[in-house]
């Protein structure tokens, strides 16, 4: 029986900790291993994939959208021979060496460990936050807020951080006119995310304020209450949509039975990123929650880099894959088929924009999904290469139609779109199922199953 592989690092996350330590350890010749995450303790590329404009971060003058940038380092972290798996970690075991650690689909032994999981969106789970959950409630305005339930219309963000300012801000863009909620008297965001607040007509802030419960009349939301807690007043925003940027809870239950945690459920780190298991490291916000900026994500992420490797030297554990003396350029990402009408295929299983569904919608006997999105929304992008290698495990018998919720706003409202992704499945004109936000692969291999029976 031939042993398992055993692998130099295994990086547990994505986001700037974990493409940076991916480049560091790959351009050691260690060629990591990576399980970049799917949706425990968020997405592929950490919480950069939920903002919007990064003005912070060296060598981008011009400033960069966080997507973007996740893409980047990933495809830099590719090129140099990161092998990446889009799965979730589900348990991991480090009282045994090699380590192992297991996804849905795998299991992987590893002779060290670099835990890059970061840190989730916290909600305040007020009364009504369940039921208007995606119909006007959120916690990321750069996913939703092109949906046309928020054009023109009153918005409120709770929050006094930068993430608060810059969703804030973001968001007049779209709506009429923006309330940002601030339950002290002062903001924590950064002097110059403040001044552009203060400087914008379209946001009002509203001081040692707090959401008391949100309104709605069954279907979407209507309002928010809240109190001042200097007057003890409470009034009613006639908002009709919220949205949460109150700090993040570092994702870390995964580690609790191995590893040392502070008070609040943070990875405690020695010496520069050494846990207290030798040969496990931690980067970035999931042991950070002093500074939890992108540019100390990416130099934690260098540092465990540099870290492992040297343990790992110490001890003669390193098996060493060589590089090519080019480096592999990454693929470029290919794009959905073109679809206006001189070029539109029927019989192509990709498709985008608003020309292809209706063809497909009234000519089309297969299975049509309708994949909503936005340009800005992370989870979107994460969604994309998933969608498009499942479509084609279906041998045509399945079509995959893309609409930008910013270029065809009409069909997004009159498909009553409230958040993204949105997946829509029809058959022969009939919809079947709608699935908001993402999902496990699984579970849309099961659905498509569902209905090709």
């Amino acid at each position: 029986m031939t042993p398992p592989r055993i692998e130099n690092v295994v990086i547990i996350g994505s986001g700037p900790a974990g493409y940076t330590a991916a480049i560091y350890a790959a351009r050691a010749n260690l060629k990591p291993f990576m399980f970049e995450g799917y949706q425990i303790g968020g997405l592929p590329g950490g919480q950069l994939m939920t903002t919007t404009e990064v003005e912070n971060f060296p060598g981008f003058p011009e400033g960069i959208q966080g997507p973007q940038l996740m893409a980047r380092m990933k495809a830099q972290a590719e090129r140099w021979g990161t092998e990446m798996v889009t799965e979730d970690v589900i348990q991991v075991d480090f009282s045994q060496r090699p380590f192992l650690i297991s996804s849905a689909e795998r299991q992987v032994y590893a002779h060290s460990v670099i835990i890059c999981t970061g840190a989730t969106a916290k909600r305040l789970h007020l009364p009504g936050e369940e039921q208007y959950w995606t119909k006007g409630v959120s916690a990321c305005a750069i996913c939703d807020g092109a949906t046309p339930i928020f054009k023109d219309v009153e918005l409120a963000v709770i929050g006094g951080g930068d993430s608060a300012a810059e969703e804030a801000v973001y968001l007049t863009k779209y709506g009429s006119h923006v309330h940002l909620l601030v339950r002290s008297d002062k903001m924590r965001a950064s002097k110059a995310m403040q001044d552009r607040v203060f400087a914008n007509p379209k946001i009002t802030v509203h001081w040692q304020t707090e959401a008391r419960e949100i309104l709605g009349d069954g279907n979407l939301m209507t309002g928010l209450r809240m109190i001042n807690k200097a007057t003890g007043e409470e009034s009613v925003l006639p908002v009709r949509g919220l949205f949460y940027a109150i700090g993040h809870t570092p994702n870390t239950q995964l580690f609790k039975d191995f590893l040392e945690l502070d008070s609040v459920g943070y990875i405690v780190t020695r010496h520069g990123t050494q846990t207290n298991v030798e040969g496990v490291f931690a980067a970035g916000d999931v042991q950070d929650h002093e500074y939890r900026q992108a540019v100390t994500a990416a130099g934690s992420g260098c540092m465990a880099a540099l870290e492992a490797e040297r343990w790992l030297s110490a001890r003669g554990l390193i098996q060493e894959f060589h590089q090519t003396e080019t480096a592999t350029k990454p693929a470029e990402t290919a794009k959905p088929t073109a679809s206006p009408e001189q070029e539109f295929d029927p019989n192509a299983i990709k498709h985008r924009g608003s020309y292809a569904l209706r063809k497909l919608f009234h000519e089309s006997d297969r299975l049509l999904l309708v994949k909503y999105v936005s340009p800005t929304c992370g989870p979107c992008h994460t969604l994309k290469p998933i969608l498009d290698r499942l479509v084609d495990e279906f041998d045509g018998k399945v079509q995959l139609i893309e609409i930008d919720i910013t270029e065809d706003s009409a069909i997004a409202e009159q498909a009553g779109v409230t958040s993204t992704p949105t997946i829509q499945l029809f058959k022969n004109k009939e919809l079947l199922e709608v699935i908001v936000g993402m999902k496990p692969k699984s579970q849309y291999r099961e659905t498509i199953q569902r209905y090709l029976a």
